[in-house]
């Protein structure tokens, strides 16, 4: 075990540890603060995955109420670390510091979208970390989708991640304290 946050036990940072010597990743992503009334657990867990097959059969159509991807951002000048979940069915649900929780629902068009977005092959080909320097109190981004991390910062966005960020409920990425 690793210790977290506030003294906390966490399995992410062994999870990370160990798919960074596998040669992969984890999909833990950043932990962001509960809401009032949450549990730890239920904000700081990865993305549900999406099922997986055996290469050459057909992949099992999504449940609408799995997640389709999370983004996380973290910094800024305020200090920001904000969650935004999106479901298969276009439920979405947003989280910022303490403030009780938002959630919303995309329109099947935004919906389908989204989903065009980051199935579109030149989002699997986005780095998964940041190319560029650091720009100081920038944000960083942590979106999750089937099973991979990409971090990015306020640096510079690929084409792909942009229109995944266009996409996304609320017109981006959730940025406000």
């Amino acid at each position: 075990m690793v210790r977290g946050v506030r003294g906390r036990w966490t399995w992410c940072g062994a999870l990370l540890l160990a798919g960074v010597l596998a040669g992969g990743v984890s999909g833990c992503g950043p932990e962001v603060p509960p809401a009032p009334g949450g549990s730890p657990s239920s904000v700081s867990a990865p993305a549900s995955p999406s099922p997986t097959t055996e290469p050459g059969t057909p992949a099992a159509e999504p449940q609408p109420s799995e997640v389709l991807v999370e983004v996380v951002v973290n910094g800024g000048l305020a200090g920001v670390r904000n969650q935004l979940v999106v479901h298969y069915d276009g439920s979405w649900t947003s989280r910022s510091g303490t403030k009780p929780p938002r959630t919303g629902k995309q329109t099947p068009a935004e919906a389908a979208e989204l989903r065009a977005a980051l199935e579109d092959p030149a989002f699997a080909l986005v780095p998964e970390r940041p190319t560029g320097s650091p720009i100081p109190d920038g944000f960083q981004y942590y979106v999750t989708y089937r099973h991979r991390l990409v971090v990015a910062d306020d640096h510079e966005h690929p084409a792909a991640l942009q229109r995944v960020f266009a996409a996304l409920p609320e017109g981006g990425p959730p940025t406000n304290p």
